[in-house]
């Protein structure tokens, strides 16, 4: 977002980073809350949390007089990060996230509800594909 110098683009960043910040901070601050940790430790957690969008911000704008988007080794690098991220996001979702659920016995007893778990987990894959479209 701080490399961009489109408006248009910044003003929907904006709104999808808040959105995104919101619900990811709800659901680590209740982790955070949970963990049994020293109180320094848990300030320590979401001070990084709360502080690394400024700080990517700030680089962004930093980079921005430097930063070529047609450049090969722009390209490579952000096609590598998108890459990590996708494979992140992807382990968290299936192996921590579904695992749990999909291997308890709440599901592994009713094979109808499971039916219905792998078509919502289907369908759900399906739409956030289809949203990647104009991402």
């Amino acid at each position: 977002m701080g490399a961009s110098g489109n408006q248009c683009t910044i003003r929907s960043l904006i709104a999808a980073l808040c959105f995104h910040q919101m619900f990811e901070g709800m659901g680590l601050g209740g982790c955070i809350l949970q963990a049994e940790y020293e109180i320094k430790m848990k300030a320590i957690m979401v001070f990084f949390f709360s502080a690394t969008t400024p700080l990517g911000m700030v680089l962004g704008i930093g980079l921005s007089k430097v930063y070529s988007e047609t450049s090969p080794t722009s390209l490579m690098v952000v096609g590598l990060l998108n890459a990590c991220s996708a494979g992140l996001l992807n382990y968290m979702a299936l192996v921590d996230l579904l695992a749990a659920d999909f291997l308890g016995p709440k599901l592994q007893t009713n094979m109808k509800l499971q039916a219905w778990s792998y078509v919502a987990v289907l369908l759900g894959a399906g739409f956030m594909s289809l949203m990647a479209k104009w991402a």
